[in-house]
């Protein structure tokens, strides 16, 4: 089953972040995620204002999403975030209606 990274991020520091968004793609294509939105027009409907970048990455399962963000090259990638540069909220949604 299909599991998504879905992240907003607030980019406090372009020249910095764009160090890690340079990165991600080739870990996340190790992995076998693709990318269904990255940053782009956004209406928020109901959620803080405080975000003003949003990222959807599908990969084939969960355990596939997790084993990319655990990754050494992921974690290590994602320093360059942090420290201020940006602020970052990341889940992992498995795909589906497990209410039924």
């Amino acid at each position: 089953m299909p599991a998504y990274w879905v992240a907003r991020a607030k980019v406090n520091d372009p020249a910095a972040y764009k160090r890690y968004t340079d990165l991600v793609p080739a870990i996340i294509g190790k992995f076998g995620g693709r990318v269904l939105a990255r940053g782009g027009r956004f209406v928020s409907l109901e959620m803080p204002q405080k975000f003003d970048r949003h990222i959807v990455i599908e990969f084939a399962s969960l355990e596939d999403a997790v084993a990319c963000h655990e990754s050494p090259a992921y974690q290590e990638a994602r320093k360059f975030r942090l420290d201020g540069v940006g602020e970052n909220e990341l889940i992992i949604v498995e795909g589906g209606d497990a209410t039924k």
